[in-house]
């Protein structure tokens, strides 16, 4: 079985830039592409096979199809017919809301859902731009229910500056915005669950402000305080730099700038790679190419035995841990 390649799923949101099209070498370049959906299984919004054996099937058909072949058996028990991940890359010309995703044990609960841990990777970010993510200082749930009442729940929001290259993990619970110029990648569990929090008193063109979901996202908060808001790492030529690594995913970052050989079935799981910049070629053990250039995204199979990536790209690599 070859690596698939997807269709392109464009989000239109109030929010979004005119980054993604031009990342991705889209034409026409569309403006107000909040988001690009690479991975999905989200419900209304599966990806479709864009070429190759499986051209035009869904990748619950393929996975359906092709099982433990595709998933890796331990992901396949694990998560059934449930793929485990959503893909997506991020273009925020205006500030993201004040927002908070549940746990597994509170989605499964309140919404018979996976939880919502993710990552970012920053692409690119406008001089100046930042992000929340955590708090700067101790408050109790009921002190951050006034701070959203009288619009200073940013005052207690730890806030980074960010350029290209920035690792954020952020596990359920964490209280996180992206700012206005910041271009990233996302890796996420599967899941679209989002409590919003903090909305900035915007309003839309018929004067309406959006629903926040105070009291839901009160409970789902994780209040601690941490010192590691920021992942730190070595970048590194031609072989593997972990980036992340928790029960739901491990992604790594390959600054490829000859070779890199990557095993596959030693994980037992599919790796998704995603092109950050530049191009190269992904061979597989069974002799097929699979080009991948800077915003394409690429999933292998976990019954392949190994890929070789030649060529000048950076990329991240991601599967599901054992």
């Amino acid at each position: 079985m070859k690596p698939l390649k997807f269709e392109n799923i464009l989000k239109t949101i109030i929010w979004g830039g005119d980054q993604i099209c031009k990342f991705k070498g889209i034409t026409p370049e569309l403006d107000g592409i909040g988001e690009s959906w690479e991975i999905s299984q989200v419900e209304g919004n599966v990806s479709v096979v864009a070429d190759g054996e499986y051209k035009g099937k869904t990748l619950t058909e393929v996975m359906q199809k092709e099982g433990a072949a595709l998933m890796g058996k331990h992901v396949s028990e694990k998560y059934g017919e449930t793929f485990p991940l959503l893909i997506k890359f991020i273009d925020a010309r205006d500030n993201l809301s004040i927002q908070v995703h549940p746990d597994d044990e509170l989605a499964a609960v309140r919404h018979n859902s996976l939880g919502k841990t993710e990552m970012w990777y920053v692409i690119s970010a406008s001089e100046g731009a930042g992000l929340y993510s955590g708090f700067s200082q101790q408050i109790t749930p009921d002190e951050y229910v006034k701070r959203v009442e009288n619009n200073t729940i940013t005052d207690v929001l730890s806030f980074h500056k960010v350029k290209s290259g920035d690792v954020f993990f952020l596990p359920a619970g964490r209280i996180h915005a992206i700012g206005k110029g910041i271009f990233i990648a996302e890796i996420q569990q599967s899941s679209n669950i989002t409590y919003r929090i903090y909305d900035y008193n915007r309003k839309d063109k018929n004067g309406n402000t959006r629903e926040l979901h105070t009291e839901l996202a009160k409970d789902a908060i994780d209040y601690k305080l941490y010192d590691d808001l920021l992942t730190t790492y070595t970048p590194a030529s031609d072989k593997e730099v972990k980036l992340a690594e928790c029960q739901y995913f491990v992604t790594n970052l390959l600054d490829v700038t000859n070779s890199v050989e990557c095993e596959i079935a030693k994980r037992d799981s599919f790796v998704i790679y995603i092109c950050m910049g530049g191009e190269a070629t992904v061979t597989d053990s069974e002799g097929g190419v699979t080009p991948i250039k800077q915003g394409e995204t690429i999933l292998v199979p976990a019954s392949t035995e190994k890929v070789t990536i030649t060529g000048k790209a950076k990329l991240l690599e991601c599967y599901i841990p054992r």
